[in-house]
């Protein structure tokens, strides 16, 4: 996803269309929360003019990020449109969106797609299946109880004040 500038004005009167599918792996080292990534489909137009190239792009597929209850992995769909523009002289071009400065003579999306994919990954996801049990359970010295398990349970270091009060105290009769 890689098109210097010559490249580029060779279009400059015709559609260029982007129809591909790309893959995204290396934002799973950029985000270790991501456990996998589907090829990306990106689809869109580009238009071109002598001070800036602008994408308008649709990006499809779909991300594997553990459940934040049960660590399970969850498909998260993606499904983006966004418009990406490129300065070409690095003139100031005032617009309320984010442009992109080109560095040399290439324009790469790569990166680009790479930080959309990053701000698209929620803070918390959840699993719609909560019967399968992916956190441990128990440990060294710990294990996963209900609520309800622990008010039946009697701390042991208490027990002994269980029988307090059904003892018959002699200096109590008169």
């Amino acid at each position: 996803m890689k098109w210097t500038l010559s490249q580029l004005q060779k279009y400059r009167s015709k559609d260029l269309l982007i129809d591909e599918m790309v893959q995204m792996d290396e934002i799973k080292k950029l985000d270790p929360s991501i456990r996998a990534v589907s090829p990306m489909s990106i689809t869109g137009r580009v238009d071109i003019d002598s001070a800036k190239v602008t994408f308008h792009l649709k990006i499809e597929g779909h991300l594997i990020l553990p459940c934040s209850r049960t660590l399970v992995d969850v498909n998260f769909p993606i499904n983006v449109e966004t418009t990406e523009t490129f300065l070409i002289k690095g003139l100031n071009y005032e617009t309320d969106e984010e442009v992109h400065q080109v560095k040399g003579d290439v324009i790469d999306l790569i990166p680009v797609i790479h930080e959309i994919l990053l701000l698209e990954v929620p803070m918390q996801v959840f699993c719609e299946d909560s019967s399968e049990e992916g956190a441990p359970q128990s440990g060294h010295d710990w294990e996963v109880i209900q609520e309800q398990d622990k008010k039946e349970k009697i701390d042991p270091r208490l027990a002994g004040l269980a029988h307090f009060f059904d003892r018959n105290d002699p200096s109590s009769d008169s």
